[in-house]
């Protein structure tokens, strides 16, 4: 059902284009033949919106992959620097919550673990809605971030790390086997509010998967069965998700990305001081309003990257409407 409302949708979306084509077309003929520039100026304004609908559904119809459609988790970490990068890594998770609410997706807080003074060592949350993990998918790797600290009383500038890894949530259809004589669990006591319950009993479990290294870790649930539930989907999830990197010819090239949360592995680079400017290092997309990026308005940056990813090339080119 869902892959069929999917498809609904894309149809009905290119019927309601193509029709809304014609209605402008035929109001810009009629304005021409009664010489009224109102009618012309109200038509060439729609076929502008349209061209940018157009534009929005062709990178749609670039997300195909085989978990593109799923829901996905996200997850971010400061880098080395302490507190600045703890800011920025808080400054980061605002900025993808901020962008899913605004597409009307759900986002819910798996775990967190504080700063020490402010911001976050990490945090993971989970997105659902429809082709969540298409669109964010080019989002894992490197950010970097320039500005002057606030936490510094001489006002200097600073350069803050922080990585993003964002995998798909799996369908119940899809088999992963985890061998658990692989996998070290533990459980702890729950970092932040929650409540007398949740600080006091050891309700968080992380699980540690021997073979790949990778360590998922859950604690939003007051009880550690469900939280022991989640951090086993988390690490199927994740699991599936190192399948499909080898699938892909860029595997090599975004392994060396995550290797390292520092100089000359970030994607894109945030600079707030002492000009103001977000630049994404694989595409080449600008912008010169950082704030409204870091308000969400990222979809620029996301575009380009797929367009890039699946096409080959930076970007999507449509013909202009004339």
């Amino acid at each position: 059902m869902r892959e069929r409302q999917r498809l609904d949708d894309a149809i009905n979306a290119y019927r309601r284009l193509e029709r809304e084509l014609d209605d402008s077309v035929g109001l810009i003929e009629l304005g021409e033949e009664e010489d009224d520039a109102d009618i012309i100026a109200e038509a060439e304004n729609a076929l502008g919106g349209l061209l940018k609908e157009a534009q929005r559904r062709e990178v749609e119809a670039l997300l195909s992959g085989e978990a593109d459609g799923n829901d996905c988790f996200l997850e971010v970490h400061s880098g080395a620097g302490g507190t600045e990068s703890q800011d920025w890594a808080q400054i980061l998770l605002r900025m993808y919550t901020r962008w899913a609410e605004q597409r009307g997706y759900k986002v819910e807080l798996i775990e967190q673990h504080a700063g020490e003074e402010a911001g976050l060592k990490s945090a993971t949350i989970l997105i659902k809605g429809l082709n969540a993990y298409g669109w964010l998918k080019t989002e894992s790797g490197v950010h970097r971030l320039v500005r002057i600290s606030p936490f510094d009383s001489q006002s200097r500038r600073h350069t803050s790390f922080a990585s993003v890894w964002v995998y798909p949530v799996i369908d119940d259809n899809i088999e992963i086997e985890v061998n658990e004589s692989d996998c070290r669990i533990d459980t702890y006591r729950a970092s932040g509010a929650g409540g007398q319950h949740v600080n006091t009993t050891d309700s968080a479990v992380r699980i540690t998967h021997a073979p790949s290294g990778i360590v998922v870790q859950c604690q939003n649930e007051r009880s550690q069965h469900k939280n022991r539930a989640t951090a086993w989907s988390m690490l199927r999830a994740r699991l599936y998700e190192a399948e499909l990197q080898k699938r892909e010819e860029e595997a090599a090239e975004e392994e060396s990305q995550k290797s390292e949360i520092g100089w000359g592995h970030q994607i894109r680079s945030y600079v707030l001081q002492p000009y103001q400017m977000v630049k994404d290092l694989r595409t080449g997309v600008e912008s010169g309003t950082p704030s409204s990026v870091l308000d969400g308005d990222i979809n620029p940056f996301i575009e380009a990257a797929l367009a890039q990813r699946v096409e080959g090339g930076g970007g999507v080119e449509i013909e202009d409407i004339e």
